[in-house]
């Protein structure tokens, strides 16, 4: 049986068409993903992501565990409320998942996969071994995304609370709303300014409707995966998983080497690969004519018996042409081939962020 979220009636009720995603049962769209997405790129949007786990992490020895368990560093969260965006590696330098930890006092908050959860908890009350902590999964909180130019400002009209306002990027705090406390993170998976908030399951469906309300408009999981491909974000089981390291994944930017005597999992395995050289890395890719893009599609280069691998692809509603995001070469730059049907198509390499905050990057 699929796993409901505390949103799930209303869902029905908007008409969403509910799929099977990671064994929960979520939106995948209300209509129109094309509508939701462009609500999202010029005004605001709404998702449900309450698939998402939390897991609260406290005790004595809780940031030193984590600075085990992490290829970031959690010491580097000097304020309360600050965020940051981490790999939690194997000891192959493989990413068992990718997740946002906030520091708020002496506890921490870890946001994780849905699809990798049972995974991630197991892993993570192994490596527990030995130190002082306490694991509370919060299973009580539902999670409601407000993406967009337009969120910030309908949050808090909808929770008559302006105080948001003052959070900066990647940092969360508690504030009123609705009769109980929420989570408020600035914070999301689109490529647009917006919060990400935790509420009580029994107050999520009024938080909903009070976005609705007010003409955010609710979107689901399709108009999530073009949006936040076009902004150039990685999913896990995509671009990244247990046999690929960070800096195959664009996340080089994630891994704090200093101090050099922090030992995080997986450490020594991907300095010898910074220092051999990556052998592939993650680019993006634009469809030059006519097709669509997906992943599991190879990607040929001229002179090169090496290929790579289209790990993400779709139509991009804002741009109007076929983007993707590929693991190649490390040699490769410029024009490629990507075979589609059969057949070579031209494509070109480039940065692989496509749209942040309504802009064209490319």
């Amino acid at each position: 049986m699929l796993k409901e979220t505390a949103l799930v009636a209303y869902h029905k009720e908007l008409g969403a068409k509910l799929v099977d995603f990671g064994g929960w049962n979520m939106p995948l769209n209300y209509g129109s993903q094309i509508e939701e997405h462009h609500a999202v790129r010029q005004h605001a949007g709404w998702f449900d992501v309450s698939h998402m786990c939390v897991v609260d992490l406290s005790g004595p020895d809780a940031e030193a565990y984590l600075r085990k368990l992490l290829a970031n560093d959690v010491a580097r969260l000097k304020t309360p409320g600050k965020a940051l965006y981490s790999a939690m590696l194997n000891e192959a330098g493989g990413v068992i998942d990718d997740l946002i930890v906030y520091r708020l006092g002496e506890l921490f908050r870890l946001v994780v996969n849905c699809a990798t959860r049972d995974k991630d908890l197991a892993w993570m009350n192994t490596q527990a071994s030995g130190f002082d902590i306490v694991m509370q999964e919060r299973d009580d909180l539902a999670m409601i995304a407000v993406q967009g130019p337009e969120a910030r400002e309908q949050l808090h009209r909808c929770i008559d609370n302006d105080a948001p306002g003052d959070l900066s990027v990647f940092s969360g705090a508690d504030f009123d709303g609705l009769g109980t406390q929420l989570f408020v993170a600035r914070t999301g998976y689109t490529g647009e300014d917006g919060y990400e908030v935790l509420v009580p399951n029994a107050q999520a469906e009024a938080l909903a409707r009070a976005l609705t309300d007010a003409g955010v408009k609710p979107c689901g999981l399709a108009a999530r995966d073009t949006l936040r491909l076009e902004a150039g974000m990685n999913l896990y089981g995509h671009e990244m998983d247990d046999t690929v390291s960070p800096l195959q994944a664009n996340m080089g930017w994630t891994i704090a080497w200093e101090p050099e005597a922090r030992a995080f999992i997986g450490r020594d395995v991907i300095a010898q690969e910074k220092a051999d050289g990556v052998a592939r890395k993650l680019v993006g890719l634009i469809l030059n004519g006519k097709g669509v893009l997906r992943a599991g599609q190879t990607v040929h280069q001229g002179g090169s018996d090496e290929t790579g691998i289209i790990t993400s692809g779709t139509f991009s509603p804002s741009l109007g042409l076929s983007i993707a995001l590929a693991r190649v070469p490390a040699s490769f730059s410029g024009d490629c081939q990507v075979m589609i049907r059969q057949r070579a198509l031209d494509a070109s390499i480039v940065r692989p962020v496509f749209v942040r905050h309504g802009e064209k990057q490319i």
